[in-house]
């Protein structure tokens, strides 16, 4: 599936008259910008409005688009007013950032209600921004690369066979055991359980034809049943009692004592394959075993290599986040914060699913968010360095990358591209932002890394 048309943002150009401009700092993040539009650019404005204005209304009397200004005026002037400023703000704060030279984070700009216009005068009005950290580079890439030390690791003869091992129990059949046979740790068994008080079968105590396998520890409704099945053999019944405190939450077993019955349907032993060329067919399109071992040597070296490579960005990142101190934007580690506190709530209903309409309340999220600012502050900090170098490095984002990304994450996510699609339409530009600037720290890191030195 292709991305739509148009999918991407495209970028404006505009022709704007000369402007004044007063900086003025709020502290080491956060800057004010008073900005004077020239009246002259002001009237244009205006006039461009109601001429399009005529272009649209139906006024009585007068054809499409003769009708006096000075009625469109007193009909209009309001909208007009509010339309002139929704166009102006954008368009003299994106110059205003540009010859002040700075990167905004957060802009803060009054509502319309609170900034006044008037056509033939200035128009003045004020944008907070909180900016980015001018950041020194150094130490990054050649002549003074980052030095890694190698990682020597390499695939076994050992770990090979291993891996071998877990293709075979894969491939491994359940064959039935010899008739009288008794079960021993290891083998499986085909049963059924049902629970019953005082004579009567309990609803909801019912599992029928599960398999269990002897010594796994692994509890049948909540019944530990590995004791009572060794030495056991097809067609053998158990009766087991199970006694519930008083305050178990089922008021029908609270403080009395279940008889459960175990039956015994069948009685199976694991048989793997043999090790040969046979087998190796039998897991692909591998001609023989050795064709099979290299393949699967193959594997694991490709991913010990990613794993290695991981390391050593790890290290990276580590070393990164040490050499630079700065002041962080505060709004950027807040922004920081909600994710991890979507992510934490999101992971603990994950595990909870019985409590999967449980909402955090406001002194679980203030406990989150306290936990773990230092780690915000971290990625804050990365991901703002990795940024600068991505900048002096000439490194950009194209439309191609924004679409190979989406692929690969619906690829992970294991979701339909069209609805991954739908869902970043859904989130808007801050959405499409946020991946471009993934991508964007991506291609720095990988950056720094091809600079780097490995040494032996």
């Amino acid at each position: 599936m292709r991305l739509p048309e148009n999918f991407w943002p495209q970028q404006e150009s505009f022709e704007i008259m000369s402007m004044k401009m007063e900086v003025t700092e709020l502290g080491p993040m956060k800057r004010a910008l008073k900005i004077e539009v020239p009246a002259d650019e002001v009237t244009q404005r205006f006039s461009e409005a109601y001429v399009e204005l005529n272009r649209q209304v139906r006024i009585p009397g007068f054809r499409p688009g003769k009708a006096p200004r000075a009625i469109l005026e007193q009909r209009y002037a309001k909208t007009i007013e509010e339309n002139v400023i929704r166009n102006l703000i954008p368009d003299f704060y994106d110059r205003a950032i540009k010859e002040a030279g700075i990167s905004p984070v957060v802009v803060e700009i009054p509502p319309l209600d609170r900034v006044k216009i008037k056509k033939d005068s200035p128009f003045t009005f004020t944008a907070t921004v909180e900016i980015k950290p001018v950041i020194e580079l150094r130490d990054y890439k050649a002549p003074n690369s980052m030095t890694l030390q190698q990682d020597k690791r390499t695939i076994s003869d050992e770990q090979v066979d291993r891996a071998l091992g877990v293709l075979r129990e894969q491939q491994a059949q359940l064959d039935a055991l010899p008739a009288g046979a008794t079960l021993a740790e290891g083998d499986y068994a085909v049963v059924s359980l049902e629970g019953f008080l005082d004579g009567n079968s309990l609803e909801g105590t019912k599992k029928e034809n599960h398999l269990h396998k002897v010594g796994s520890k692994a509890p049948l409704l909540g019944i530990e049943i590995d004791s009572h099945l060794v030495g056991k053999t097809e067609g053998d019944f158990v009766e087991i009692a199970q006694p519930y405190p008083a305050g178990h939450p089922d008021p029908r077993v609270a403080g009395k004592t279940v008889q459960f019955r175990l039956n015994v349907t069948a009685v199976k032993q694991k048989k793997l394959p043999v090790l040969d060329d046979e087998f190796a067919k039998d897991c692909g399109p591998y001609a023989s075993l050795e064709e099979l071992r290299g393949k699967v040597r193959g594997e694991m070296e490709k991913a010990l290599k990613k794993d290695v490579e991981e390391a050593h960005k790890d290290t990276i990142l580590s070393r990164l986040a040490d050499t630079y101190q700065f002041d962080l934007p505060e709004s950027l580690v807040e922004r920081e914060l909600d994710t991890i506190v979507r992510q934490k709530i999101q992971e603990r209903q994950r595990v909870q699913e019985a409590d999967a309409a449980h909402r955090a309340d406001a002194e679980e999220v203030k406990q989150i968010r306290e936990d773990h600012r230092e780690a915000a502050n971290r990625r804050v900090k990365i991901g703002l360095i990795l940024e600068a170098i991505a900048e002096k490095e000439g490194l950009s984002v194209s439309e191609e990358d924004l679409n190979d990304e989406v692929t690969r994450l619906a690829s992970e996510l294991r979701m339909p591209l069209g609805e991954l699609v739908k869902m970043i339409q859904a989130g808007g530009r801050e959405s499409i932002e946020k991946l471009r600037i993934k991508i964007l720290t991506d291609k720095a890191l990988d950056f720094v890394y091809r600079e780097a030195v490995i040494q032996a």
